[in-house]
């Protein structure tokens, strides 16, 4: 089979028709981008051939975004020396149209041909799926399902196996089918496929399963009937040994002595936390008695202590005082010369202020004569400027005028210069003495010419009157526009109040060069006055009013000399540094004068505080009061050791008492004995309540017959059983039938599958020399062997998985040559985890199968299918 020509439309990106024609006998490489179209025309090509026109699944093929799309897809191709055209169009209009040479088929019967040339089924409903997808599936790779071989042999086995057999020559029997066929319809009644039991045969199993429920519980419900009527016997027994003398109040009445006893204790526990308590209170007086006397001897020793701080202050306070002569002594004479320097700053700065408006003086005395000087300038330049304006403003000419007076001026030579083209010239050449008159003018003589424009009268004495008429209509339309053009032109240089253009340009190029004028004069007069000539006036009379006032100030400045010191010369900095100096000597003294004076005041009242200490701790000793204290305090400790002792003795007694009582075993006593009591209560109570259950259910039960029902399940179990029993020794010897009916046919098969294993062996050695590869019963491929390895090709790597599909694919597609079926290969981004070695390899492989096969390859990776004996093309 052979495919010659291709065409879709408005099928996803491709909205407008496109086709692709001149396809080779061999390898078809197509390569482009992603989403360029590849993927989508492989899915045409499916859809023309599995999906039925009639079917809505085609909706993935319309344009996006347009509903009124109807996706059409038209195929050529070649098979057995016929030309084969299949057009096919989903959605809207739909329609399928099949011409074989001469023969024309449609619709559904056109469908049904393709499904049995090629070898794959419709869908009954809905859109097609893999399992009908038989030969073509197999042969016609999707994107990314390379490797996955297995579901799609499984597809087309049945198409395969029929190849097979016809290669052979029928080694097969249909009558072993149909035997094989027939035991498996009569084991399928009583088995399912994978060996469980089914239909009337499992109906039975659930029955008999039901039944040995039903007689399992009712075995149980007797015997639970029998066990109750035993535990109603001893429960009853159980009450009349133990519940008819209620032993729970004896334990009622001990738990209550308990109680009693431990109140006792309770109430001595009470009283010796009351006694623990005075004696913690007994010990904190103690001890606040013990702090008391040591506070005593400690006021003695701060006594003492007292007495040495004063003595040192006394000392430390002489010895500041005297220091304190020479302290003001240098006080005094940092004052003295701080004033100094301060009085020779005060003159420094005087000198300093008289030379500096000195200077002020003549620098603004040499700047007023420059601005007197650029005054008188910019009122001349002012004057001038008045001048210029003046005559600018009485010749101003407006420039548009101008330009529309020259436009006027050349539309009134051009119409001269046409009516010269177009008017009737007159030329004369008059003898001497004769003359000729033109419209009543001066009469005319000797030589010459004249150009009529409108109709002349021409008189010639003696002789009458000729009238020249210009031919045409332009003559005179020129004239009438001549005279409305002559009219504007004069009356615009009336406008001008200029007698022609020339005296107007000439206007104008003066009113240029006084501009000129004006404008550089104004730059002049700009630098001179900036601001103008009123501001620069009064600048000037401002200068003169500060002159006038600096020389006033400079009057009332003493003359130079006066009194003398060492810093009488001395410049300004000079004397701000002297002045600087003597002031941070003086702050010195201040400072050290003020230390001075603070210490002593603090050494005053360091003094002062330690002999008013020494007197408060000195009449605090002597006092009355203090020694009748410490005279209490020492009652008050002997007291306290008294009752400390008595405490003490009395808690030890009663501690003796409690812990020979042991108040926690009473507690754990009564809770025993009150459990004890309520336990047998709730015995007691719990036994006639299951003793009057009990009553009621046997009364129950006994009424029900259960050993009546029994007997009558028990028959009908035996019943079920029997038929069962025939059922299972039936499915049995079926499935034993089976069994060697197929593994007879499997050596049939294995000799059916001689022929693909031939082919798959002669690309096997070009991937992998030496390695073998088995097939199943459905002819899958199944184990590959390498050397020493072995393995099921499902736990292959992705990449080797991808080569082993491929190549079986191109062995079914050998085989089915063979049996003289069509094969078309397509691989749609084939071989994408293949490495770089592994590619070349299958490149050989791809290269030896053209030979035989037309194959179309889609790839995004043009560079990868280098070396493969074929040009790409693309897409569009």
């Amino acid at each position: 089979m052979k495919l010659t020509r291709l065409t879709v439309n408005q099928i996803r990106q491709f909205r407008q028709p496109l086709t692709i024609s001149d396809l080779t006998d061999g390898i078809n490489l197509f390569v482009g981008p992603n989403e360029s179209g590849k993927s989508t025309l492989v899915r045409a090509i499916r859809a023309a051939f599995f999906e039925r026109y009639t079917s809505n699944s085609a909706e993935d093929l319309r344009p996006w975004g347009d509903s009124s799309a109807a996706p059409e897809i038209e195929l050529e191709f070649e098979w057995q020396q016929q030309k084969w055209k299949l057009n096919k169009r989903f959605l809207n209009k739909k329609r399928c149209d099949l011409q074989i040479n001469q023969q024309h088929l449609s619709g559904a019967e056109a469908e049904d041909k393709l499904a049995e040339l090629l070898g794959f089924e419709f869908s009954s409903r809905g859109g097609s799926k893999p399992e009908h997808w038989g030969i073509p599936g197999l042969l016609w790779v999707e994107q990314g399902s390379i490797q996955d071989i297995q579901k799609s042999v499984e597809h087309a086995g049945q198409h395969l196996k029929t190849a097979l057999s016809n290669t052979l020559g029928e080694v097969t029997s249909t009558a072993g089918d149909a035997l094989i066929e027939q035991v498996e319809n009569e084991r399928a009644i009583l088995l399912t496929k994978t060996g469980k039991p089914t239909g009337q045969y499992q109906k039975i199993l659930l029955d008999c399963e039901q039944y040995q429920i039903q007689l399992k519980d009712l075995d149980e419900k007797i015997q639970r009937y029998r066990s109750d009527v035993d535990r109603l016997g001893q429960l009853q027994r159980q009450r009349q040994e133990h519940d008819s003398q209620k032993p729970w109040l004896e334990y009622c009445q001990k738990a209550e002595e308990a109680k009693n006893a431990l109140a006792t204790v309770q109430d001595m526990q009470a009283k010796q936390q009351s006694d623990l308590q005075l004696l913690q209170n007994c010990q904190n007086n103690l001890n606040l008695c013990l702090e008391q006397l040591r506070d005593f001897r400690q006021g003695e020793e701060k006594l003492a202590q007292r007495a040495q701080d004063k003595t040192k202050a006394a000392k430390a306070l002489e010895d500041c005082k005297e220091l304190s002569a020479q302290i003001t002594q240098r006080l005094q004479q940092a004052q003295a010369d701080y004033q100094k320097a301060k009085d020779a700053l005060s003159r420094a700065r005087l000198i300093d202020r008289r030379q500096n408006l000195q200077r002020e003086h003549d620098q603004l005395n040499a700047q007023l004569n420059a601005q007197l000087d650029n005054l008188q300038k910019a009122q001349q330049l002012q004057n001038e400027l008045q001048a210029l304006r003046a005559k600018l403003q009485a010749q101003t000419l407006d420039e548009k005028l101008l330009a529309k007076l020259k436009q006027l001026h050349n539309e009134l030579t051009e119409i001269q210069i046409r009516q010269q083209s177009l008017a009737t010239r007159l030329e004369y050449d008059l003898e001497a003495g004769k003359s000729i008159t033109i419209s009543g003018q001066e009469p005319i003589q000797g030589k010459g010419e004249r150009l009529l424009l409108e109709a002349t009268d021409l008189f010639i004495p003696g002789i009458g009157k000729l009238r020249l008429l210009p031919g045409g209509t332009d003559i005179r339309e020129l004239a009438r526009k001549q005279e409305r053009l002559r009219l504007d032109y004069t009356n615009l240089l009336q406008t001008l109040k200029v007698q022609n253009l020339e005296q107007a340009e000439n206007r104008l190029a003066e009113n240029k060069h006084l501009a000129q004028q004006i404008t550089h004069l104004q730059a002049q007069l700009q630098m001179l006055a900036p601001k103008g000539v009123d501001e620069l006036n009064v600048s000037v009379q401002l200068i003169k009013q500060r002159v006038a006032s600096l020389q006033t100030e400079l009057e009332k400045f003493p003359a130079e000399g006066g009194e003398q010191s060492d810093f009488a010369n001395a410049d300004l900095k000079t004397c701000e540094a002297h002045l600087e100096a003597k002031d941070a000597e003086l702050k010195t003294a201040e400072r050290a004068h003020q230390q001075h004076q603070s210490d002593l005041l603090v050494l005053q009242n360091a003094y002062e505080a330690a002999n008013l200490e020494w007197q408060k701790q000195n009449n605090e000793l002597q006092s009355p009061e203090r020694q009748a204290r410490e005279r209490d305090a020492l009652d008050r400790l002997s007291n306290l050791n008294a009752e400390e002792a008595e405490l003490h003795k009395r808690i030890d007694e009663r501690k003796q008492q409690i812990e020979a009582a042991n108040p926690e075993a009473l507690q754990k006593e009564i809770e025993r004995l009150s459990k004890s009591a309520d336990a047998l209560e709730k015995e007691a109570l719990q036994r006639e309540g299951e003793i009057t259950r009990l009553k009621i259910h046997l009364e129950s039960i006994g009424a029900e017959g259960a050993e009546e029902k029994r007997a009558s399940i028990q028959q009908e179990l035996e019943r079920l059983q029997r038929h069962r029993d025939e059922m299972q020794n039936r499915a049995a010897a079926l499935d034993l039938l089976l069994n060697l009916l197929k593994q007879k046919r499997q050596e049939l098969t294995r000799q059916l599958q001689a022929p693909l294993q031939k082919h798959l062996n002669h690309y096997l050695k070009l991937l992998f020399p030496g390695a073998t590869l088995t097939v199943d019963e459905n002819l899958r491929p199944q184990i590959l062997t390498r050397e020493q390895e072995h393995g099921d090709v499902i736990s292959l790597s992705y990449g080797a998985r991808e080569q082993i599909g491929l190549l079986s694919r191109l062995a079914y597609a050998d085989l089915l040559r063979e049996a003289s079926r069509p094969t078309l290969i397509i691989l749609d981004d084939a071989l994408v985890h293949c490495d770089g070695e592994r590619l070349e390899q299958m490149k050989r492989i791809l290269f030896d199968a053209v030979e035989r096969h037309q194959i179309l390859l889609f790839s995004c990776h043009p560079e990868r299918w280098r070396g493969l004996g074929v040009v790409g093309r693309g897409v569009v």
